[in-house]
């Protein structure tokens, strides 16, 4: 199995749509290691085409007309080149629930082996697949990891069954790509004395060029990288929704995040340069992605998404009216940091689906965000 060479797009038979090795398959059943091209695969793993049927349910394959399924605890492993060490990567790929059991998927990247000296350790995460966002059956994944070693990464994607007995079952999952991320863009947040790091979004996970969902980040609890540079979400199982102007309506630039989760995801970022007693100013924009999100996740009418923001101990609350068709409002905390870091924050107070009755969740789209010392209120009304 080659190493594949790292590059901003898809892994090297991302999709599976090379033809395996017909001599290490037993029909739709991988048999052997390196059946699949460009990949080396552990335990009972099945060659999903397009249109396939499981009982009276098709199962969907996001890209292409090829997929791969992975079983109880089985693996999918890629050794990728050319990564520059102590830099940061995200891995988006496509996935699809096929059960009803309690499904996650662990990723982990290790260097590979060099017979030089002791490796640096594994970084593994875990993405829950319990929701489904999208009204399609799949929604892109991303996760972020630190190159390390001589540059050459060794990739695993595993199933994390729950108590389901079939071992058969499991996850679909298709679109592997990778992308190097940088910690700020030169996005004048130097020029604008910004205090937060990439406040504007752009810098994030790869997001496939045709693909109109988006792409999730999932909840990172101890991962060190965060496949959003400067920014975490705090969830126990739910995601945010990295989204591109090419597809939603984005208030400024190329990127915006989307909330599509409710209460039970929060959006945030530490900073530890505030210093104690002195004041500072946020600033955000809250928008509608004119995505049809204009109704409540049971279905009624809604007046319209509410978006909440925290700076410290400070807070506001932005209404969110568009009806579904694009648009946003500006928001603003001043505030006197209590404490060093300080903590922003952002969450949806309520829980959307698109007016389309498909099912597909939803919410209001935080972007262009600022956080900037300002003199203390006395001074402020000296100056005036």
């Amino acid at each position: 199995m080659p190493p594949c060479s790292a590059r901003a797009g898809p892994l090297q038979n991302g999709n599976f749509e090379d033809p395996p090795d017909q001599s290490q398959m037993s029909g739709s059943v991988v048999a052997g290691e390196h059946a699949i091209s460009g990949w080396k695969t552990s335990g009972h793993i099945e060659l999903v085409c397009s249109g396939q049927k499981q009982g009276d349910m098709v199962l969907t394959v996001p890209d292409g007309a090829q997929a791969l399924r992975l079983g109880a605890g089985a693996s999918i492993e890629q050794q990728i080149s050319g990564l520059t060490e102590g830099s940061y990567y995200s891995l988006t790929f496509a996935a699809s629930r096929t059960c009803s059991q309690d499904e996650t998927l662990s990723v982990t990247a290790a260097p590979a082996p060099s017979g030089a000296g002791s490796p640096a350790p594994a970084q593994t995460g875990e993405l829950p697949m319990q929701t489904v966002y999208t009204s399609i059956g799949w929604d892109s994944y991303s996760w972020a990891f630190r190159a390390e070693g001589a540059g050459l990464m060794s990739v695993v994607i595993t199933h994390n069954c729950g108590q389901e007995e079939d071992p058969a079952c499991g996850p679909i999952v298709d679109a592997f790509a990778i992308k190097a991320l940088h910690d700020q863009l030169p996005d004048q947040a130097a020029a604008d004395n910004n205090m937060l790091h990439n406040g504007g979004f752009e810098e994030g996970p790869y997001i496939p060029p045709g693909s109109p969902w988006g792409v999730l980040v999932p909840p990172v609890d101890e991962d060190p990288v965060s496949p959003l540079p400067g920014w975490k979400v705090m969830a126990y199982k739910k995601s945010v929704r990295y989204v591109d102007s090419a597809h939603f309506a984005v208030p400024r630039g190329a990127r915006a995040v989307e909330l599509v989760s409710g209460v039970e995801a929060a959006l945030l970022q530490e900073v530890d340069t505030t210093v104690e007693g002195s004041w500072y100013r946020l600033e955000f924009s809250a928008g509608d992605a004119a995505n049809g999100c204009a109704s409540s996740s049971d279905g009624s009418s809604s007046s319209g998404m509410k978006l909440k923001a925290y700076a410290g101990t400070s807070e506001t609350t932005v209404d969110i009216d568009f009806r579904g068709a694009g648009g946003s409002n500006r928001g603003k905390i001043e505030f006197r940091a209590a404490a060093s870091p300080t903590r922003v924050v952002f969450v949806s107070l309520g829980y959307h689906t698109k007016s389309d009755n498909s099912g597909t969740l939803c919410g209001p789209v935080v972007d262009d965000v600022s956080l900037v010392p300002i003199p203390p209120p006395n001074a402020r009304r000296l100056l005036l």
